[in-house]
């Protein structure tokens, strides 16, 4: 590669100037001319880092762990910590190896549990590791040093406890726990011939959210705290935590009662008791 700024060759960190054109009020050394509505802006040179092209193994660039929990053919218990997972209401999708045990289990039950850790729980999730509920271990994962481990919750020193409307249990440990059922499956690259049916994403539904009290917001009923809720964040294999608040939000004007949508009243009509498995086609 060549430094279009200093004409080495190889990789470097170039830096390059650039003249840029801020307001007078900003968090800058610009200098206002004059006052009133014909005052002059004046540009102050400054150093910006520029771009370099890069090609890295994975885009992990920090996604909050979630342990997923599931129910094995014998009924025990699976425990899986993954990060490629976003929230839209209350549904996520779930960026998940297409032939790992988790999604076996959840392609066949049609349920799981999404179990939020703490980063005090960093150990807890280290501890699972480069283990895997599948016996015989696939090839690829014997390559990258994964064993079978019949118990995970042992392995990582949790505590399981029943859930109210699937038979996968909680992470006791965990501050936040989410009961949830398959709605979709979405093939992910099913059009390389390479990678197809290596990489889904399953779309789930929440059913139940469980949290510890002291991460919930003081004088009410359904909010989380976000200075007190303290995820464990994972950024390209690596686990750190979250530091305080660097900004106000603006987004955080809107009241979260405008969010609420129609899977919350599902939520509710969703049966607590002893669950049944939802039958469901192995994709």
């Amino acid at each position: 590669m060549t430094d279009r700024v200093g004409g080495s060759t190889g990789p470097t960190r170039a830096r390059e100037e650039r003249r840029v054109f801020r307001p007078a009020n900003a968090a800058s050394d610009c200098r206002q001319h004059g006052s009133g509505p014909s005052a002059r802006v004046i540009g102050v040179t400054t150093t910006i880092p520029t771009h370099a092209r890069i090609e890295p193994g994975i885009l992990y660039f920090g996604t909050p762990v979630v342990l997923i929990s599931t129910l094995n053919e014998d009924g025990s218990p699976n425990l899986a910590p993954m990060s490629s997972a976003f929230w839209l209401g209350w549904r996520a999708m779930l960026g998940l190896n297409g032939r790992s045990k988790t999604t076996q289990n959840m392609l066949r039950t049609g349920q799981c549990v999404l179990n939020l850790p703490s980063d005090s729980l960093a150990p807890a999730v280290d501890r699972l590791a480069l283990t895997t509920g599948s016996d015989p271990v696939p090839q690829r994962k014997l390559d990258r040093g994964y064993e079978f481990v019949p118990d995970k919750f042992g392995r990582a020193g949790l505590t399981p406890v029943a859930a109210e409307t699937v038979l996968a249990p909680r992470v006791a440990e965990c501050p936040v726990t989410m009961e949830a059922v398959v709605e979709d499956v979405h093939p992910v690259a099913d059009d390389d011939e390479a990678q197809r049916g290596s990489i889904i994403a399953i779309e789930v539904r929440i059913q139940r959210v469980h949290v510890h009290d002291n991460i919930r917001m003081e004088g009410t009923d359904d909010h989380i705290d976000p200075d007190a809720w303290r995820p464990l964040i994972m950024s390209f294999q690596k686990l750190y935590g979250l530091g305080p608040q660097v900004h106000p939000s603006t987004l955080a004007r809107i009241p979260e009662r405008m969010y609420r949508g129609p899977d919350i009243e599902r939520a509710r009509q969703a049966p607590a008791g002893p669950p049944q498995l939802a039958a469901r086609a192995q994709g």
